[in-house]
């Protein structure tokens, strides 16, 4: 009798000691993989994406799109990191052991766009890993944004301007904001506008009395850090005086404070603009 306990002890050391063994390899795989993202994040070497990714992997990207297969991942990261420099930091949350051939893993993200323009994108991810021929790779990733209010404010303040809805733009707005019209802008001449009455008279009741109409269309907006959001739209307009149509590319960056905007800069190519409002 005593002679069987001894022996299920010793079956069970040895399971406990197998399983801890494995655990303790995949998370070692897992850090492995993370410091190989975070290499490849920061230098922009595509030729990490093998050892990172499966064959028939699939993304869910932080705007909610999805690609699928090893070649159109590839195609995603050339086409990001062609747009500029990054960097990322990683946290690992969580991992969980399905099997031998697969486990999850899950943290957190803040990725940085480090030259002009800069961006912050902080978020989640879950990832699945698979084995695949000794090897773990990234079977399934989804990533998730971190979510706040100050692009649904600047969403809100879009939609209010698009109909017309003047006071709830200026509602929208800190009592002492600074407003600033790109440099070279007709409108700059008032730079800075302080206060929702100053952008009212300066810039939104000459822009509505010198335009037949003027569209914000494309609006794209990305979060960023220190409560800004940078918005890429462009500009549908005619003028008025000189029958003259434009459309430019223009980028607002807003900075929030307590949910109210306390400041704004227009960046718009303004050769464009005088063009189009010169006789």
């Amino acid at each position: 009798m005593n002679s069987r306990k001894i022996n299920y002890s010793i079956v069970i050391v040895l399971f406990v000691s197998i399983f801890s063994f494995q655990t303790n390899a995949q998370s070692a795989a897992v850090e492995q993989l993370h410091q190989l993202y975070i290499k490849t994040i920061n230098t922009g070497d595509l030729g990490n994406l093998n050892t990172l990714y499966a064959d028939d992997v699939s993304i869910r990207n932080s705007d909610g799109s999805m690609v699928a297969g090893l070649k159109n991942v590839k195609e995603q990261y050339k086409a990001t990191f062609d747009n500029g420099d990054y960097n990322i930091t990683l946290k690992t949350i969580e991992e969980q052991a399905m099997n031998e051939d697969h486990m999850f893993a899950s943290g957190s993200f803040v990725f940085t766009k480090i030259d002009e323009p800069q961006m912050v994108q902080k978020g989640t991810f879950v990832n699945t890993l698979k084995n695949v021929n000794g090897h773990w790779k990234i079977y399934k990733s989804y990533r998730y944004p971190e979510t706040n209010n100050n692009s649904s404010i600047i969403d809100g303040l879009y939609k209010a301007f698009a109909a017309g809805d003047i006071p709830t733009v200026l509602a929208g707005m800190d009592p002492e904001i600074v407003w600033n019209e790109a440099e070279g802008n007709a409108y700059a001449d008032g730079n800075p506008y302080v206060g929702p009455e100053a952008v009212l008279k300066g810039v939104f009741e000459r822009v509505g009395a010198e335009h037949e109409y003027f569209k914000l269309e494309d609006i794209k907006l990305h979060e960023m850090s220190n409560n800004q959001v940078l918005a890429t739209l462009r500009y549908d307009a005619k003028v008025k005086e000189t029958g003259k149509t434009y459309n430019v590319q223009a980028a607002h960056l807003w900075t929030l404070k307590n949910g109210k905007v306390s400041a704004f800069q227009q960046y718009v190519d303004t050769k464009k603009l005088n063009e189009a409002m010169s006789k």
